[in-house]
């Protein structure tokens, strides 16, 4: 399906006084952090906690009868003293929370699609008020592709641009160090204590000192796998662009450009020479649409000109369809537990129906009310029961699939 970059051109500056969220009560804090470190509670599931519930305090209250509708029994959330302790590292780490919807998180991450409830900074914040620009590509660059890394972010830098990275090996690491001057954001993949990898421990204690570093990882978290395209979600989502500088085509850096577009954002490519495989997945990107970067010059042109790109590959794996949601969910009056609790036998016959109905194939969701006769509403607090439990999985494109550990 193709996904436009809608990034409006610059055109005047912006001359309307900065307007900033207030703090949190830290009562509030507290529960938000315990919400999104409870069991199943993704940025999706959190989203739709806050909307029906107010406040994360309630939505705690509420999480084990929700989980225990959804079939699973002796839900706890977070406890306590879990996240006191986890803000006790972060103290010692030097770091801070920031809560989405507090002054210090970032405003561009703020408007993706389910951004991470809490993040974790070292640094200055004000970088995240600058516009900004994500390069990203190959661990193993070539000279040339750290070359041009180095002065595109330069110039970039020069320009106004803070510089976004994922403080990889190869051309990660030659753009945050040549921004550190102007300004630079590294996103870690694991713990804001774990830097990966350890060779660039002395880039992030300058790249701290120039700019920010940031996870959405709980303190101590060792970077996996897994973590990686979480992470380049986040680099693309703290941009208005994202530049590749040579990728092969199944890499990472693929998977950040692709994130950028489903996220509205511009996607950009250095090209390469095609016996190079490094330039494989630039060179495929430009062929799909993608700006062709040259300089700087390009780069900016290409935020003032935004195209549509119709990508050879869907890329969305950790994205899906909220509109079947957002449109219909319900938010009843913060004091309406007893209402949930009085229709806790009609949710769990449809939990029931739903989990009658879904394989591991994936099921769109309005086909599941369509078949059950129910309101969307009542489908998506189903739904949010039965993914408290663990029992199913929120895909692509608005579909459902029961868990393979059910």
């Amino acid at each position: 399906m193709p996904v436009a970059a809608q990034i409006e051109p610059d055109t005047q500056p912006d001359t309307r006084p900065e307007t900033r969220p207030a703090a949190l009560p830290e009562a509030e804090r507290m529960a938000r952090l315990r919400l999104a470190r409870s069991s199943n509670v993704g940025p999706r599931t959190y989203a739709h906690l806050m909307r029906r519930f107010a406040s994360a305090r309630r939505a705690l209250e509420a999480l084990p009868s929700l989980a225990a509708t959804g079939g699973r029994a002796g839900y706890t959330a977070c406890p306590e003293a879990e996240a006191q302790a986890e803000l006790a590292a972060g103290a010692a780490a030097g770091a801070r929370l920031a809560i989405l919807g507090e002054p210090d998180y970032p405003p561009l991450l703020a408007e993706i699609d389910q951004p991470p409830p809490v993040l974790w900074l070292i640094g200055d914040a004000g970088v995240f008020r600058r516009p900004a620009i994500a390069i990203v590509g190959a661990r193993n660059a070539s000279a040339l592709g750290l070359r041009a890394a180095r002065n595109l972010a330069r110039g970039l830098g020069a320009a106004g641009h803070v510089v976004v990275s994922g403080l990889a090996r190869g051309i990660d690491a030659a753009a945050h160090e040549a921004a550190l001057a102007s300004g630079t954001v590294a996103v870690l993949a694991g713990g804001i204590d774990r830097v990966y990898p350890p060779e660039n421990a002395g880039l992030a204690a300058r790249i701290a000192a120039a700019g920010a570093l940031v996870s959405e990882c709980p303190m101590g978290t060792e970077p996996t796998a897994r973590h990686f395209p979480r992470r380049n979600r986040l680099v693309s989502g703290l941009a208005r662009g994202v530049l590749v500088i040579e990728a092969a085509v199944r890499s990472g850096s693929l998977i950040t450009a692709r994130c950028a577009l489903e996220q509205g954002r511009e996607a950009m490519a250095c090209p390469g020479g095609p016996e190079d495989p490094r330039a494989g997945g630039a060179n495929q990107l430009i062929r799909e649409g993608a700006a062709l970067i040259r300089s700087v010059d390009d780069v900016l042109e290409a935020l003032a000109a935004p195209r549509t790109l119709a990508l050879a590959e869907p890329g969305g794996t950790f994205l899906f369809d909220e509109d079947f949601f957002d449109a219909e969910i319900d938010e009843p009056d913060p004091d309406d537990l007893e209402d949930l609790e009085a229709g806790s036998a009609r949710e769990a016959a449809l939990t029931g129906q739903i989990m009658r109905l879904i394989g591991t194939h994936p099921v769109e969701l309005d086909e599941l009310a369509r078949l059950c006769g129910a309101a969307p509403a009542e489908i998506s607090l189903a739904v949010l029961e039965l993914d408290l439990a663990g029992r199913v999985e929120l895909l692509p494109g608005g579909t459902i699939a029961r868990s393979t550990l059910d």
